[in-house]
């Protein structure tokens, strides 16, 4: 699977010729009480075909108005079970409400929501192939249940908030720590960035680098990959290994490497196996 970050909680994930969104937002103005002080890597035209979209909850910063009022109709928009009329107004069309450990499968990749918390009706996200299993936390503060979502999936890569503001919105440094260490995952790759309160007074001194020292300080193996928007991680389906790349978009909407890639030894792990498929498209 290969992992773009298009910037704050927008990632493209990418196996096999399934292409999936998750929480699309590419203003770059942001909101009256916060700035979005990092460019989204692509504009919404440049994304390309896409074959789901991965919506963790309603909020202004992860739910693009013009992006999906502008997607094909037949793209499912996979959204937490009770807020169907809130997606219609923010432009979804076909709307696929899941409910918490419920699944269905796109191309090759088995979606299954799972638990988050958040100020909104929310929910998490698993991406599974035959090689690689991808959280998404969406906008979530840390909770126990995150180590039955780890028992439950073996997780690989966790994409989760690892910073926060002074009224919290999501886990922050520590809450993140504790998330890595139920989850047990191979990866973290830190996202929710590039978005931060136009007032000092609500800002926090919590960055990405001080997350990955609290989880060496914590003792705990999991490693850190720092993505800018544009960057990709990549897992080779034979060895599990692992790769950081940049990805530019090309003309068919498909993403090309720009530079090299190092790849070091992933983790071994059971077989695939389905989850129980409810409500297939």
């Amino acid at each position: 699977m290969r992992i773009t970050i298009v910037g704050h909680s927008t990632v493209l994930l990418e196996s096999e010729g399934t292409r999936l969104l998750t929480d699309p937002y590419f203003g770059t103005f942001g909101h009256l009480a916060y700035a979005r002080v990092t460019p989204p890597s692509m504009a919404r035209e440049e994304i390309g075909r896409l074959d789901g979209i991965l919506v963790s909850h309603g909020h202004w910063d992860h739910t693009d108005r013009r992006f999906l009022r502008g997607l094909d109709p037949g793209v499912p928009v996979m959204v937490p079970s009770g807020t169907s009329p809130v997606m219609r107004l923010k432009g979804a069309r076909n709307i696929v409400p899941l409910r918490r450990w419920q699944s269905l499968r796109i191309g090759g990749v088995v979606i299954t929501a799972v638990p988050a918390t958040h100020l909104a009706r929310t929910t998490g996200f698993v991406a599974q192939t035959e090689t690689t299993r991808v959280y998404f936390a969406g906008d979530t503060y840390y909770r126990p249940y995150m180590a039955e979502i780890g028992r439950r999936f073996q997780i690989d890569v966790a994409l989760l908030p690892v910073t926060t503001y002074r009224l919290p919105m999501t886990m922050g440094e520590k809450g993140a720590v504790l998330a890595a260490r139920d989850l047990r995952c191979g990866i973290v790759i830190p996202i929710h960035l590039g978005v931060q309160p136009r007032s000092p007074l609500l800002r926090t001194r919590q960055t990405p680098e001080g997350f990955e020292r609290r989880l060496r300080a914590a003792d705990l193996e999991t490693e850190v990959i720092m993505l800018a928007p544009g960057d990709s991680w990549e897992s080779a389906p034979e060895r599990r290994d692992r790769a950081v790349d940049r990805a530019e978009p090309s003309a068919n909407g498909d993403h090309t490497t720009r530079t090299g890639a190092a790849l070091v030894a992933g983790r071994s792990r059971p077989a695939f196996k389905s989850p129980e498929i409810a409500d297939p498209l």
